[in-house]
């Protein structure tokens, strides 16, 4: 199984929103740890999760930059979200390290499970 910083989702998404300001739309936090004091208990429908990114290269040369230390914050994991009630495109952008992928894999996983309600019957045909 792949590490979380491993995966290259096809493609991209934008943190940016085309209807709303950036400040009404994104929040960033310093540590996975702040993030779920904030959105830990987010409601799945609410707060739908559709999408995450991990990403440990250096925004400014796009090289890796991991060090060798799995506790150095290396890494940005953004999360978008869609608040389905008031059709809100957003984003979470959270300074992760690698010792922060068992966190972040149990935060994502329930979301995943309740994205593929979501999908019934099309996820059930291919399980």
């Amino acid at each position: 199984m792949k590490h979380l910083w491993e995966v290259d989702h096809p493609y991209y998404c934008n943190e940016g929103n085309y209807f709303a300001s950036s400040q009404e739309c994104g929040d960033e936090f310093k540590s996975f740890a702040d993030f779920l004091s904030e959105h830990g208990d987010s409601d799945f429908d609410l707060n739908l999760v559709f999408r995450w990114d991990w990403s440990e290269q250096d925004e400014n040369t796009g090289e890796p930059n991991y060090n060798g230390d799995d506790n150095y914050r290396n890494g940005k994991l953004k999360i978008f979200w869609m608040g389905q009630r008031k059709g809100l495109y957003r984003w979470s952008i959270v300074e992760v390290c690698r010792a922060d992928e068992p966190a972040v894999i149990a935060f994502l996983k329930p979301r995943w499970e309740h994205m593929k309600l979501l999908w019934e019957p099309i996820w059930e045909q291919q399980a």
